[in-house]
């Protein structure tokens, strides 16, 4: 019953973002003149990647950028036409990237795209398992597959299916070395946690709280730091090989990157920008006296996936907004859920921020499944107006989780001696 519950919001949804959403987006550009070409996030970073090694060119380089931009947008950003977006979609990533996508770039774009969107799909189903290891969460069988299901049926997912930025693949490698460290996988996971920071802003956090956990046992976990440190070293000389001087680049593309796209974070959509460097601070603050308490507990315990939690709700948080970026906060929903007995025992506020951070997905569930299913009996442009409905509450999701693990954290009857018994479902 749960799995075909779930298969039918799934289908719904993907009928919503075939037929209702994507038409009413693209309607939208066109009236605004906006430039529309392949839309792929992963096209700068296959393009520089392309560039640089079969061509030895500079991906930073204004030339490339203007390059990028033809395939990007379809043609090169005029800064005359107000219309054109300020995204100059240049290659605003660490040159290491090139590394992950070599395999790749004497392929044709549209066959790299058909893999990557379905490839990236499974990887963020496959994250699910994972992350539940990493918490020591059990579930059956037919939950861990319903589950799985409806996580490629939120937004974000829908986002990575048609655009293919690598907050997937971060996403993955961050599960993947988290899990690792419950096999006793310490120089795997240290390998893995050094590809994820492609993306500093998804990564650093989880960094961060490993560096930590490693210090809780050195003897033990030392093969964790080495890896990591040894792996990113790598990384970067490797770049410097095959492009001197990239780490400056690299910074100035990413100070460019800010001042154009100018996303604000979470913190700064509902504070001034004092009071969102200060909650910020706060809440680093917070990670760090955690993760300090927390430094002994075994991976897979309850202690190690609130922790996991913490990290992930104060990177949704803290990083500039991206809606796919919300795929890190798989794991801070299913401690959520992990400890929803003692969750619904607890005091009246942490029960009702988890019911709060649940609802905000079962509304997006919800509205994209009615919405799509409602294309059967309904012309598509008659749902127009209602396209952007399940949306309404992915910006809510992040704080609302990040108070939920906050409330649940602070609940004297959620601070109870880890027994070491990972929770059944």
């Amino acid at each position: 019953m749960a799995l075909a519950a779930s298969l039918f919001i799934s289908l719904g949804t993907w009928r919503w973002a075939q037929r209702v959403l994507v038409p009413s987006n693209t309607v939208a550009a066109q009236r605004s003149g906006v430039p529309v070409g392949n839309n792929s996030d992963l096209y700068p970073r296959w393009l520089g990647a392309r560039e640089l090694l079969l061509h030895h060119r500079d991906p930073y380089s204004t030339e490339v950028t203007r390059e990028i931009q033809e395939g990007f947008y379809g043609r090169p950003l005029d800064l005359a036409r107000p219309a054109d977006p300020s995204d100059q979609a240049a290659f605003a990533y660490p040159l290491y990237v090139v590394f992950l996508l070599a395999p790749t770039v004497t392929l044709p774009f549209a066959l790299v795209v058909s893999l990557c969107r379905w490839l990236f799909l499974f990887g963020i189903a496959a994250s699910v398992p994972l992350w539940m290891r990493a918490i020591g969460f059990h579930l059956r069988l037919v939950w861990v597959v319903s589950a799985m299901v409806l996580v490629v049926s939120t937004y974000p997912s829908v986002l990575e299916f048609y655009m293919q930025n690598l907050a997937a693949v971060v996403a993955v490698l961050l599960a993947l070395a988290s899990a690792a460290l419950v096999r006793d996988w310490l120089v795997f996971s240290g390998f893995l946690l050094a590809l994820a920071t492609i993306k500093p802003q998804l990564s650093t956090f989880f960094v961060l709280w490993f560096l930590l956990w490693a210090s809780g046992g050195w003897k033990e976990r030392r093969r964790l730091v080495f890896s990591f440190g040894l792996t990113l070293l790598a990384l970067v000389l490797g770049g410097e090989i095959l492009l001197p001087g990239w780490l400056g680049k690299f910074l100035t593309a990413a100070r460019s990157y800010r001042e154009y796209v100018a996303n604000p974070s979470g913190l700064r959509m509902f504070f001034p920008p004092l009071l969102a460097w200060m909650l910020a601070a706060v809440l680093l603050g917070a990670l760090l006296v955690l993760g300090w308490q927390r430094r002994r507990a075994r991976a897979g315990s309850s202690d190690f996936g609130w922790m996991l939690a913490w990290v992930a709700v104060v990177t949704t948080v803290v990083a500039p907004i991206a809606l796919y970026n919300q795929v890190v906060l798989i794991p801070a929903l299913l401690a959520l859920l992990a400890q929803r007995e003692l969750i619904w025992k607890a005091g009246r506020v942490p029960r009702a921020l988890a019911k709060a951070a649940f609802t905000c997905l079962i509304w997006q569930w919800g509205t994209a499944a009615i919405i799509g299913w409602g294309s059967l009996v309904l012309p598509a442009e008659r749902l127009r107006p209602a396209a952007y409905a399940p949306v309404y509450t992915l910006l809510a999701l992040p704080p609302i989780t990040l108070l939920a693990v906050a409330s649940a954290t602070v609940d004297g009857r959620l601070r109870e001696a880890d027994s070491g018994d990972p929770p059944a479902g």
